[in-house]
């Protein structure tokens, strides 16, 4: 299973990318729509997501099929780290909600996890809370063979969608003046050496790394220097990348306390 993302300025114009992708590519369950916000209808506030759910967990959500937007699976609000209220609609959105530190553990019965879990992007979790961050709303439609994928990609660009490599490195431009001021004082070419300092930071955000203390990472940090170094031989790659992956979990951090603060 793939999965295909693209961004939207605003959360209408994900909605008629979605209804176009049920229409005419995937089923409504493989679809998920994630907007900022926190406004859920009161009357889908206590509707347990399957049988196997009591009602009344933590966050409210409740289970729409054939509603928001025409996608199947569940509607959920929960609040994100850095980001705040978070509106996901379809069924790979506790996935991405949970991968992106909201409290929705529970939330999906039990036979949806094996779905749900086949093709979560968790290298692009952080991408997608800086859209929404910005106001912006996130189209995630899984795919299991090529011709999909690729028609998916075509309506997506159709309907006016940022593709998730383009808004990736966006967010780096935006970050890329400071990275370098702050990488100066090293006495390190930043020129040379931004590709893997990058790569690092970048690391640093992947859903299953980030929050956790140093010494619980260092394993998994070293695991992916290792795999780039083969990639690059020859390349003096590991401060950079070190200290990018350092420089990372401190703006991740930074996020989440800027948030708390608000």
């Amino acid at each position: 299973m793939q999965a295909i993302t693209g961004i939207f300025p605003s959360q209408k114009e994900a909605e008629v990318a979605v209804r176009r992708l049920q229409a005419s590519v995937v089923p409504a369950d493989r679809i998920t729509c994630l907007t900022p916000g926190g406004n859920v209808p009161e009357e889908l506030s206590l509707v347990p997501v399957d049988t196997a759910e009591q009602p009344g967990m933590g966050t409210a959500i409740g289970a729409v099929v054939g509603g928001a937007a025409g996608i199947s699976g569940g509607l959920m609000v929960a609040a994100i780290p850095g980001v705040g209220p978070v509106i996901a609609v379809g069924i790979l959105g506790a996935e991405i909600l949970g991968a992106a530190g909201a409290a929705v553990g529970g939330l999906v019965g039990r036979s949806l996890e094996n779905f749900m879990s086949q093709g979560l992007p968790e290298d692009e979790i952080f991408v997608y809370e800086d859209a929404l961050r910005h106001g912006r709303s996130v189209v995630v439609t899984l795919a299991d063979d090529q011709r999909t994928v690729a028609r998916v990609r075509e309506l997506l660009e159709e309907t006016g969608a940022e593709a998730i490599d383009a808004a990736r490195d966006q967010w780096w431009i935006g970050l890329r003046s400071a990275e370098r001021e702050h990488y100066a004082q090293f006495g390190r070419d930043f020129h040379q050496d931004e590709k893997f300092y990058r790569l690092g930071f970048e690391a640093a955000l992947h859903a299953k790394t980030r929050c956790k203390e140093f010494d619980q990472v260092l394993a998994e940090m070293e695991s992916r220097l290792e795999e780039i170094q083969s990639q690059n031989p020859g390349i003096d790659l590991a401060e950079p990348f070190t200290r990018g992956y350092q420089r990372g979990r401190e703006y991740y951090q930074r996020l989440c306390d800027e948030r708390k603060a608000a």
